[in-house]
């Protein structure tokens, strides 16, 4: 018997658990994996080892005085395993339980209200109950796409895609989202020649349109062979063909790839980049009368609406609110206080933005896509606000025009622009695209959650010459270009 029980130990079960561990309350975590879950070793962070020696090579090409040679792809292979810690997880084990949490290790799924089973490694099975909380930390896996005999075939996921340990000659990658652009942004530098096949939904479709763009033009001016309305409809992995390529190298061939438009492929690795889906298929929803493999939705204090007793929550990926390490820990803040004033009954408080309410899930979501050029974004884009109704002005301004992105790379290319609420004076949305900018996005973000007045940005003053100048420039567009319009009228 437990106070609280986690199941998932990546970033955000870690998170939930460190808070009510620190709030006094006896905490159990549940993790089949590594501690430290898909982030650490999958995702964010060999991800990001693979593409920060990229984009700083571009980069120091682009300086003059700079002339950095070609990439030693195994040093950057090697960066990468160490920032994944070599797949080994003493380092989080010995986190849990320096904060107090315990840790069993093993698939954990419900078996009634307040009540996991977990089957270890060996078959053996331990319950364990909760006088207080559950919360599903399970995140989610690659969602795959109806090819047939898809097992056969042993395409790359995001995993293999982060953690491999050779480069492709040639790499298919399917998809048009994050990791099929960051991916490809990786691979081609580091010496494969990435074929990227963009379905319908086109090029980061979540982002503004101009921001895609950018990245399509940069990814073609790297080789990539970038391939819009396209798609696999039939594949076969084959062992003992080789192909005659122009350099003279006969590489294995190990896909040939029919595709929509009724052209044949042939690649080394197909990377199916083509969305996510919740681990919750073998989760024991159906004892709690809940769906397995559907997404465990959750309220603004991330407890799961419909459970009497307010004891199921779900937090991170699982929910489907923000799929974004940074904000499930968010959201792991959040509940893990909601989980610790529910156990002393105390009143939580529902009000936007206050220590229980997840609002930001709603407002002020930032992220970045490492490609080159970066983007990043936070709040609402164009087409979202459209979607919504809002009334928002729309200023944008060119990157390239400012002394401190001449200063960051000359010739540079990038684009900015802010959603603005023309009734209250405050930023909606922000989108970034340009080299550098990753670190414009906190700005912005501060600027959105704190509801900041115009004319208190105003006194913001940027230093010179920076990136951050940027937002000087689109406030005076702004300025001038309402005066004008003012004007005119």
């Amino acid at each position: 018997m437990y106070d609280v029980i986690v199941i998932g130990a990546g970033p955000v079960g870690e998170n939930v658990a460190g808070r009510t561990a620190s709030a006094g309350l006896d905490t159990v975590i549940v993790e089949a994996e590594l501690v430290g879950g898909e982030c650490s070793y999958w995702a964010c962070e060999p991800s990001k080892a693979l593409l920060r020696p990229v984009l700083l090579h571009a980069e120091a090409r682009d300086m003059p005085g700079l002339d950095p040679g070609p990439l030693d792809v195994e040093a950057v292979l090697r960066h990468r395993d160490r920032m994944s810690g070599d797949w080994d997880d003493q380092s989080q084990v010995q986190w849990l339980d320096q904060a107090g949490v315990t840790l069993i290790r093993g698939h954990g799924r419900l078996s009634g209200p307040r009540t996991v089973e977990v089957t270890g490694a060996d078959g053996g099975v331990l319950r364990v109950s909760a006088r207080h909380a559950v919360a599903v930390c399970t995140g989610t896996r690659a969602a795959l796409p109806p090819l047939p005999d898809l097992a056969a075939l042993r395409p790359w996921t995001s995993r293999e895609a982060t953690s491999a340990t050779r480069v492709p000659p040639r790499l298919a990658i399917v998809g048009g989202g994050v990791v099929a652009v960051e991916m490809a942004t990786a691979w081609q530098a580091l010496g494969s020649q990435v074929t990227l096949l963009v379905r319908e939904s086109g090029l980061l479709p979540r982002m503004e349109r101009f921001a895609a763009d950018l990245v399509a033009d940069a990814l073609r001016a790297s080789g990539v062979d970038l391939r819009f309305d396209t798609t696999v409809t039939a594949a076969t992995r084959t062992t003992d063909v080789r192909l005659e390529l122009s350099d003279g190298q006969v590489p294995h061939a190990d896909f040939r790839l029919e595709l929509s438009d009724g052209r044949v492929l042939h690649a080394d690795e197909l990377l199916l980049a083509t969305g996510r889906t919740p681990r919750t298929e073998d989760l024991g929803l159906e004892t709690v009368g809940l769906r397995p493999g559907d997404w465990l939705p959750s309220d603004d204090t991330y407890t799961v609406p419909g459970i009497p007793g307010d004891w199921l929550y779900a937090v991170g990926d699982v929910n489907q609110r923000a799929l974004l390490t940074h904000q499930g820990k968010y959201q792991a803040r959040i509940a893990g206080t909601v989980i610790a004033d529910r156990a002393r009954n105390r009143p939580l408080d529902r009000t936007p933005w206050s220590r229980h309410t997840g609002t930001a899930d709603h407002a002020a979501v930032p992220q970045v896509v490492f490609t080159d050029p970066e983007i990043a974004g936070v709040g609402l884009t164009t087409d979202e606000a459209a979607r919504l109704g809002r009334d928002v002005d729309i200023v944008d301004y060119d990157l390239g025009l400012l002394a401190g992105a001449h200063q960051h790379s000359p010739g540079y290319r990038g684009r900015a622009r802010i959603l603005l609420d023309p009734a209250r004076g405050t930023v909606l949305g922000a989108t970034f695209a340009g080299r550098g900018v990753a670190e414009l996005v906190q700005s912005a973000t501060f600027a959105i959650a704190g509801e900041i007045p115009l004319d208190r940005l105003w006194h913001a003053v940027p230093a010179f010459p920076t990136l951050s100048e940027v937002w000087l420039r689109l406030l005076e567009t702004y300025r001038d270009t309402t005066a004008s319009l003012a004007g005119g009228r």
